[in-house]
């Protein structure tokens, strides 16, 4: 009998596939890539037309010889890598180092580990599609040279261990310009006014909201205004003037991709975006089930696309007609056109067997693999029911030349609901207003007043930054979490409640990026790059023309940074603090948390501290100096010199100047000096010039 050879990943995948295949083939793995460039030099040949020059990862030689033996002793290899580029690369490296081109080998591929999937794979064997390949080669050629370009050019001007990527340094200028907004934005005044009528004989009184005069939305600027509009309702009579009753529906959600399933797997259940791609990657190549053996219970997690094979449908709406009934079932199910082709050859993230629910895997799984799988499994099936429908009441009141409104909804059929609930489906809160009609009789029973300011933007979370990544079209779903994590981990961003701020060290390398290499960091070219490398998989542009394209500009860059850009001080900036332990004056050093105090006299006196920056401006609260502070990850803020025992801290910087009207603190916020205290709402240019 021939003898098969199945090369995948990793070990959990060939546990999983190998209780699919018979007796005569066996499954190893590979441990992900085996050939790379290396890592002292950029690795590419710039004379040779660009040529790669890959070298055995470190640490692989072993397996490669073991991977040898079992080639010598198979009849046919199939390459069985991810149904990916990064999957198909895998596959040529391993042909190329395993020497497979005087052997029969094939390609084979599959989008969820299940036997028929699998089956069906040895079955459509092919040939490394090397457009996909060579998308691969020009995306991590193109990485290499931003990153051994730029990032040594950051060790000299700044300090060693900082790196420049293609992808990353755009999400730190998301970030970072984020931030800037937040610090420059002026909150504005308004007021709410509710009226609360009471109903005929209801006892339930209806809350109404201000509106406008009639047929003109108002808003409410400042107390005048609102005591002026007070006074003219008091005295109004109420009367209802139109009562308008619909139905709305809420759509069924698609299934998840890669972007959607990690944002939401953020706000649901509040994990990071590596953790969410670590759980799924577990479930994708296979659990111990109960009465299963292994089951890869979810399709691959690295797709854009919501595609559905009719199979996987077909066995979800067998489901839904006999737990839920036929009414639940969804008649046509709408998908999201892909703008990216790049994984639209996937389906979108899904349960592989429908009929294993999570109460059923439940006790084999992990707590966090079981919330995961309970994530996608819900919004799998919900994508094939009913939407959700609701019963809606919009009623216009009239007191004088003021107008009122109250809106109410009431939930009247569930549909996919039954099955799946976002976070914000959950704070959805439905009422109805009963027998209301022209003639019911109103009467004004209170007026409850609100002052309020509006809110700058948000900060980034992961979630949100993914949502914008994908938006703008930069990087792919395979490149989202270690994005994001290398940032972190470089600490040019910290992580706080979920909330992504920038720290110090982000924004130097951010404003050095946007100084000498505003291409890298723009984000429509980044967006176009990520285009071409499609045409390239495509097998409509040459992959080197692409890289050759991108390189001389760069280079150019890159020497002309070195020439101009003027070295960050950072270092031994002497201080009035005497070292404790010889007497030195102390200097200002920079490490990877930022600036701190340490002796001159190292190594000899390795003594340090905590660095606290004063700004020449007195805690309001104590009369101490306030100091540049830092969070625990980095964020800074500004705070008393006197902490704990004094809480003063703000975020932006105060200002030297009192605020003339009230005498409290001036931040600086942009190019405007506003008062801490939003209830004074004093705001002047730095220029001195009050604003009306």
């Amino acid at each position: 009998m021939p003898k098969y050879l199945v090369i995948v990943e990793s070990p959990a995948k060939a546990t999983t596939i190998k209780k699919f295949l018979g007796k005569n083939y066996e499954v190893v793995a590979s441990n992900g890539h085996v050939r790379d460039f290396p890592k002292s030099q950029m690795g590419i040949d710039f004379e040779d037309n660009f040529e790669p020059k890959y070298i055995t990862i470190r640490g692989k030689g072993e397996l490669l010889a073991k991977l040898r033996k079992e080639v010598k002793k198979a009849d046919k290899v199939y390459l069985a890598t991810d149904p990916d580029r990064e999957g198909e690369a895998i596959s040529w490296h391993l042909s190329k180092s395993l020497k497979l081109e005087d052997k029969q080998y094939s390609r084979i591929s599959f989008n969820e580990i299940t036997k028929t999937a699998v089956k069906a794979s040895i079955k459509q064997a092919r040939k490394i599609d090397m457009d996909m390949v060579d998308s691969q080669q020009a995306r991590r050629m193109i990485d290499r040279m931003v990153g051994y370009s730029i990032s040594p050019l950051l060790w000299t001007k700044v300090k060693r261990g900082l790196s420049a990527g293609r992808v990353q340094s755009v999400a730190l200028r998301l970030i970072c310009d984020r931030e800037e907004e937040i610090n420059a934005f002026i909150p504005e005044e308004y007021w709410t006014l509710d009226a609360v009528l009471k109903v005929d004989k209801e006892r339930k009184p209806l809350i109404a909201k201000f509106y406008g005069e009639k047929g003109k939305k108002t808003s409410i600027q400042n107390e005048e205004q609102l005591k002026r509009i007070v006074k003219e309702v008091e005295k109004a009579t109420f009367v209802i003037s139109e009562v308008k009753k619909g139905e709305r529906t809420k759509k069924a959600p698609l299934p998840f991709t890669t972007s959607t399933l990690q944002q939401e797997a953020s706000k649901s259940l509040n994990f990071a975006t590596q953790k969410t791609m670590r759980i799924a990657q577990q479930l994708y190549e296979g659990v111990a089930i109960k009465g299963h053996g292994t089951v890869g219970l979810i399709s691959y997690l690295r797709t854009d696309s919501t595609r559905v094979s009719e199979e996987a449908d077909q066995a979800a709406r067998e489901f839904i007609e006999n737990t839920y009934g036929t009414e639940f079932l969804a008649e046509k199910v709408a998908e999201k056109n892909s703008k990216n082709k790049i994984q639209d050859a996937h389906e979108a993230i899904r349960p592989t067997y429908i009929e294993l629910t999570p109460t059923i895997v439940k006790e084999d799984l992990s707590r966090d693999q079981f919330r995961l799988y309970q994530l996608i499994w819900r919004r799998f099936v919900a994508s094939r029911m009913q939407n959700a429908k609701y019963e809606t009441t919009s009623v216009k009141i009239d007191a004088g030349e003021y107008r009122f409104t109250s809106a109410a909804s009431k939930l009247v059929f569930d549909g996919f609901m039954s099955v799946y609930t976002t976070e914000e489906d959950k704070n959805e809160k439905t009422t109805m207003l009963k027998s209301l009609s022209k003639e019911s009789k109103l009467t004004l029973t209170d007026l409850e007043k609100g002052q309020h300011f509006t809110q700058p933007p948000a900060h980034f979370t992961e979630a949100s930054l993914v949502k914008t990544l994908e938006e703008l079209g930069i990087g792919r779903p395979s490149t989202y979490a270690p994005t994001i994590s290398t940032i972190i981990a470089r600490r040019y961003i910290a992580k706080e409640n979920k909330n992504l701020y920038v720290t110090e060290i982000g924004e130097i390398v951010n404003n050095i990026m946007k100084e000498s290499f505003s291409s890298i960091v723009d984000f429509h070219f980044t967006a176009n790059l990520e285009a071409l490398l499609d045409c390239v998989e495509d097998g409509t542009v040459p992959w080197k023309t692409v890289v050759s394209n991108f390189y001389p500009d760069l280079e150019e860059a890159v020497q002309k940074a070195q020439e101009e850009l003027e070295k960050v001080e950072i270092q031994d900036e002497v201080t009035d603090v005497i070292c404790e332990e010889c007497g030195k004056n102390m200097v200002i050093k920079y490490g990877p948390h930022g600036k701190f105090l340490a002796c001159p006299g190292f190594p000899e006196c390795r003594n340090t501290k905590t660095y606290l920056e004063k700004i020449g401006v007195s805690c309001p609260k104590c009369g101490k100096d306030i100091v540049i502070r830092k969070t625990k990850k980095g964020r800074r803020y500004f705070g008393c010199e006197g902490n704990p025992d004094c809480d003063f801290m703000t975020w932006q910087k105060p200002s030297k100047e009192a605020c003339p009207s009230c005498g409290g603190v001036l931040l600086e916020k942009g190019a405007k000096l506003v008062c801490m205290d939003e209830t004074c709402g004093f705001v002047t240019s730095t220029k001195g010039k009050k604003e009306d």
